[in-house]
Formats: C-alpha cells, sequence, structure tokens
C-alpha cells in the first residue's frame, strides 16, 4: 500500500501555465553558483509501465554520492508513519461527506476494485482511497522511477533521503477539503475510472515525450478541480520549501535530486527556482 498512496500523492499534483517555456528534458545538471561539483534534478513519473533507467540517468548516479527523492524510499519506518497519517481529522468519514445514494456507488466501486468496503475505508482521506486505485488504472503492472532509482542506489552502496517526511507530504491532503476529495472519488466510481485511465495514459505518453511543456498544457486542462484550486498547497509551496534543501545539500555532496516532473516545471517549479537563485540549471540532451 504505501508505494500505491506514493504514487498517488505525487500523480496527482498539477502544473501551473508558465508563457516562458522550458527546453525538452527530464533529467538536468545544476552547477556554478559556488558548487564545488554538479549535482542533478530528475523529473519521475511515479507510476508508469516502464521505468528503466537510460545511460544518462545511470551516468549522473554514477557521479553523484547520495539519492534525494520526495520521501525517503527505504525507510523502514515509512509504511507505519504513512498508516498513522492517512485518517481524516476530527471523526470525518467518507459517509458523511456524500449523500447514501453516491456512499452507495463508491462502496460496491471500493469493493470490486479492492476488495475492502466503503466503510472499512471510510476514516481514510478520499484521496488516499483514490491513490490505491492508481495501478488500476494502467493495463501493465505499476512500476516506479523511484524504486529503480533506489535499486541502483543500494547497489551503489548510497544512502537514500527525502526532501520531506510523510507527515509533511500528507498534510496536503488536510489543506485540500475533505469534499471536494470525496466529489472526486464519486466521480471516478460513477464512471468506473473511464476518464481517470485515459487521462493517465495521455499523461505517460506526454511524460515519453520529455516535453515539460505540453504536460503544463495537459494538466492545465485537466478535469479534475482540485488540481486548479489548489495548485499551491500541492506544489508551490513544497518547490519553495524544497529550495533551501536542495543548496545546502548539494553544496555538502554532489546530490541526484529525483522529484516528480510536475515539481519542475512552471515559474514556481524547482528549476526557475534554482535558477533565480543563481545556478545553472540546463537540460542533458
Amino acid at each position: 500500500m504505501k508505494k500505491l498512496l506514493i504514487a498517488g500523492i505525487c500523480i496527482f499534483a498539477g502544473f501551473t501555465v508558465n508563457a516562458q517555456k522550458l527546453e525538452k528534458g527530464l533529467l538536468w545538471k545544476i552547477s556554478g553558483n559556488g558548487l564545488a561539483k554538479p549535482s542533478y534534478l530528475y523529473g519521475t513519473m511515479h507510476i508508469t509501465c516502464d521505468a528503466t533507467l537510460n545511460e544518462y540517468i545511470l551516468a549522473a548516479l554514477d557521479v553523484t554520492d547520495q539519492l534525494y527523492l520526495e520521501l525517503d524510499m527505504d525507510d523502514p519506518n515509512m509504511q507505519t508513519e504513512m498508516m498513522g497519517t492517512m485518517a481524516m481529522k476530527d471523526g470525518v468519514t467518507m459517509k458523511s461527506l456524500t449523500t447514501p445514494e453516491d456512499y452507495k456507488i463508491v462502496d460496491e466501486f471500493l469493493k470490486v476494485n479492492t476488495g475492502a468496503s466503503a466503510d472499512m475505508l471510510g476514516t481514510f482521506k478520499p484521496f488516499m482511497v483514490t491513490a490505491i486505485l492508481y495501478p488500476k488504472m494502467i493495463d501493465c503492472p505499476a512500476k516506479s522511477y523511484e524504486m529503480s532509482l533506489v535499486e541502483v542506489a543500494k547497489e551503489q552502496k548510497e544512502e537514500v533521503y527525502g526532501l520531506e517526511t510523510v507527515a509533511e507530504q500528507l498534510a496536503v491532503f488536510d489543506a485540500i477539503p475533505y469534499k471536494e476529495q470525496m466529489d472526486e472519488l464519486v466521480k471516478t466510481a460513477k464512471d468506473n475510472m473511464v476518464k481517470d485511465k485515459k487521462e493517465l495514459s495521455e499523461m505517460m505518453a506526454l511524460y515519453n515525450t520529455k516535453d515539460l511543456n505540453a504536460l503544463l498544457a495537459f494538466m492545465d486542462k485537466s478535469e479534475n478541480k482540485m488540481m486548479a484550486s489548489h495548485n499551491d498547497v500541492l506544489l508551490v509551496n513544497r518547490n519553495k520549501n524544497w529550495i533551501p534543501k536542495m543548496e545546502a545539500i548539494a553544496k555538502a555532496k554532489p546530490t541526484f535530486f529525483g522529484v516528480g516532473a510536475a515539481h519542475l516545471a512552471g515559474e514556481n517549479g524547482v528549476i526557475k527556482l534554482l535558477r533565480k537563485k543563481g545556478y545553472k540549471v540546463e537540460a542533458v540532451k
């Protein structure tokens, strides 16, 4: 469940529209501004059909000394921490967030697709329930670039760290109204994930083009209302919190940073925020 929830949280993060386009690329070299050695930034896709790392990514991993992801993916306490932060606050339940008719639809949908009833999952933040469904939305065994990166780090006997804690990341879904999360889960249940599957398939195809600008435009048109309404919570605030951490980390050791591609683009994306700090951030061709 841990991997599925992480994938769902990160996939959901949207993009802000940005008139000044970035060049194509998912792997970026960070240099200058006092860095003794370059670090690298990679925009990941958290759930996909093929998470094979190409020769350029492997080369970047080879010349860096540690791996930083959004979360410390090899922390043995991670699953316990995640389970402790999945429940809604103040005793809110999914049943209280929708009509009896829609709750019944969600209940039947969850039984078929997760093996658990809505009552069993009823205290969970609705988006956490949606996250469990993401592997059902692709027509292949789910893979994760994060896990591929962790495997290489382990082979190289390098440490894996996180830019934020589980509690910090999942607090995002306390800042977004539970009712809005539940409304999206109801929509997913009513059309049996048809729109979700289509959108995720298109997103994976765009990701493979390495065109962050196309991803920007695609996500801006998403029918998921939470993206447009809460972009500051989902992306912008987190990006800004990461920058001073990334600066200190990169100055201490050459580091490979792997975060969701959604975090790279836009005026408040990690690439431009680092550039504004004086770093040279260039796509690895």
